[in-house]
């Protein structure tokens, strides 16, 4: 199984030598950046999420933030507060006190832990980071993101995909890259159900091709 070689410590070795901009962030493909998030934007606005005044959103989290590229370019134009998930805190440090910016949770995914009876999420999003845990921690870290959506919540996955119909490890930064079926299995066994899911448009034809899922608990 290629998770079975996920290392955390060495994935955040890795990133602890990245530079704190976004073409640290996006793996030398700095450009992709406006494509991205404009694409999210369009798929949030089918799930009628617009950021406009009345419905915007009351609080969102996002993981795997890094310097928070997505936090400023579309979360914070969404949601009256976004709370920040990162390991690595010279990533996020550029983030504190910024206006909108709520709680700094310096942590990996696998360790955090929502505090769903204080705090609950109307979007809790996931992007290029969910590699980094095993498939059993993703399960769990599912389930953990469950309990802290609201009523009417989505859990965002946007993730490179495989296309080789196998799990792929890459050694460089200890993550695996999944493929569709694989997430599929996951959400099920974390009783996840898609509510709506797209292709990315617009990428090089050399990168992955990237999958995002919006997901909501099963009934």
């Amino acid at each position: 199984m290629a998770d079975a070689n996920i290392n955390h410590q060495d994935a955040r070795d890795y990133w602890q030598g990245i530079d704190a901009d976004v073409n640290g962030m996006l793996g030398g493909f700095p450009y992709i950046s406006k494509v991205d998030l404009q694409g999210s934007k369009n798929f949030l606005a089918k799930l009628g999420v617009s950021g406009e005044s009345e419905k915007k959103l009351e609080r969102v989290v996002d993981c795997g933030a890094g310097i928070g590229r997505i936090t400023e370019g579309l979360l914070l134009g969404l949601a009256e507060t976004v709370d920040i998930v990162e390991p690595i805190a010279k990533f996020s440090d550029n983030l504190k006190g910024k206006p909108g910016i709520g709680q700094i949770f310096n942590v990996g995914l696998e360790d955090w832990t929502p505090e769903s009876d204080v705090t609950k999420y109307d979007m809790i999003w996931n992007q290029w980071c969910l590699g980094h845990l095993t498939d059993v921690q993703l399960v769990e870290y599912l389930k953990k993101c469950k309990k802290a959506l609201k009523n009417g919540g989505l859990v965002i996955v946007k993730e490179n995909l495989s296309t080789s119909g196998e799990d792929i490890f890459d050694e460089l930064d200890s993550s695996v890259t999944r493929c569709d079926q694989k997430f599929k299995d996951i959400f099920e066994k974390a009783e996840m159900r898609i509510k709506k899911m797209e292709i990315q448009k617009g990428l090089p034809k050399e990168l992955y091709p990237v999958q995002i899922y919006a997901l909501v608990p099963e009934t």
